[in-house]
């Protein structure tokens, strides 16, 4: 918005060309960055008040964590702050015209309204499902299987126009047609290693992505900061990717699929690392806001989204380590009790308790020594990804 703003002045007097800075993407992510950081530590303190007057506060499992308890009733759906300061500050610095940030916003509104169900009806209308699994599966399905489509075709041409082309001759061919090489599997470490998906096999692991992402971060939102601090860390680790991803120059040198209009994802991810910040400020031990699932689904699908843009699906995996040990983790024990209640009439675990934070609470670890030590693993990860831009 400020960018189109700034372009009608430039044009209409020459007074206004110190505006040429609003052209240089950077200086916008920075801007972003800010915006997002002062709307969430302005506007927290009253959406707090908000949230605890209308009574929305956190209900904690009897059989959860003991140490827990006292967390009962704290205000959450906190992630309603996260997604309005990424949505002003994307909005007011990004290029309207660029059509990945906004179905990477779209989609991060749209997994935001499925959490803000789910959220209601825990808190407000008490009922302690929520929604139900196969509903919450059914709508994230829905946006993710629309997002996937749209992005098989978009990463492909440069234009909505040449987009809905590719896509009618993808029907007419009876829906066989090849996608270019930046459309693959990208392995890191090899320089051009990509495997061929075709247009299924893209919205698969697209869909798989997502959706993935998603529900892993929602996982790892049990502990105060446990979650925001690793989608900070990694949503600014993307934001490289997506900054050289966009520039045909580095993408050439670093040997990476160049992306057209890719690099305006900088100033989204920027957006969602200043309000992911911002968050922190109330969330950390010991927390005075939870994000709930409106803010965990939502801030898991705009990573996955992001990645498959740049096509970084592994390195996502790589970065993100600790949501990926944190779903794995619910998998494992699920399965291993179901699979031993079977056999030996007895349902046996393998964890103290899952997810993977509360298995180290039960070993004796003091609440923020977990977050601490994740975050840590966290920072880790991200150099790994980050170092394979230039280890090929």
């Amino acid at each position: 918005m400020l960018l189109s703003l700034a372009q009608w002045l430039q044009a209409t007097s020459p007074e206004f060309s110190f505006l040429r800075v609003f052209q240089y993407l950077t200086f916008r992510a920075v801007m972003a960055a800010l915006t997002a950081l002062l709307i969430g530590l302005l506007a927290g303190p009253a959406v707090i008040r908000r949230l605890t007057a209308l009574k929305i506060g956190q209900p904690i499992r009897g059989y959860g964590m003991q140490t827990h308890l006292a967390k009962s009733g704290t205000p959450t759906m906190g992630g309603v702050l996260v997604l309005l300061a990424i949505a002003v500050a994307t909005l007011l610095w990004m290029d309207l015209s660029n059509r990945f940030v906004w179905i990477v916003l779209l989609v991060t509104l749209g997994f935001g309204a499925i959490g803000w169900v789910d959220d209601w009806r825990k808190v407000v209308r008490k009922d302690p499902e929520g929604m139900r699994s196969r509903e919450k599966y059914f709508w994230q399905s829905v946006i993710g299987l629309v997002a996937a489509l749209y992005l098989v075709f978009s990463i492909s041409e440069n234009s909505n126009q040449r987009v809905l082309e590719l896509f009618i001759s993808w029907v007419q061919s009876g829906f066989d047609v090849s996608l270019p090489p930046k459309a693959g599997l990208l392995v890191p470490f090899f320089k051009e290693v990509s495997y061929p998906l075709g247009v299924l096999g893209f919205v698969v692991l697209s869909y798989l992505v997502i959706v993935g992402s998603s529900n892993a971060v929602n996982l790892t939102d049990g502990l105060d900061g446990l979650a925001i601090m690793p989608v900070v860390m990694v949503g600014a680790a993307l934001g490289v990717f997506a900054y050289v991803s966009g520039n045909v120059v580095f993408a050439r040198y670093l040997f990476i699929p160049h992306i057209a209009g890719a690099g305006e994802l900088l100033v989204f991810c920027a957006a969602m690392s200043g309000a992911g910040l911002a968050f922190l400020w109330f969330n950390a031990h010991p927390a005075q806001v939870f994000m709930g699932d409106v803010g965990a689904l939502a801030l898991g699908a705009a990573l996955g989204t992001v990645a498959v843009i740049v096509r970084q699906e592994i390195v996502l995996a790589v970065m993100g380590g600790v949501f990926v040990a944190e779903a794995l983790s619910v998998m494992v024990q699920v399965l291993w009790f179901k699979y031993t209640r079977r056999r030996f009439g007895e349902g046996r675990r393998l964890l103290l308790m899952a997810p993977l934070h509360h298995h180290f609470e039960k070993k004796g670890w003091k609440e923020t020594q977990v977050v601490v030590r994740f975050w840590i693993i966290t920072m880790l990860l991200c150099l790994v990804g980050l170092s394979t831009l230039k280890l090929r």
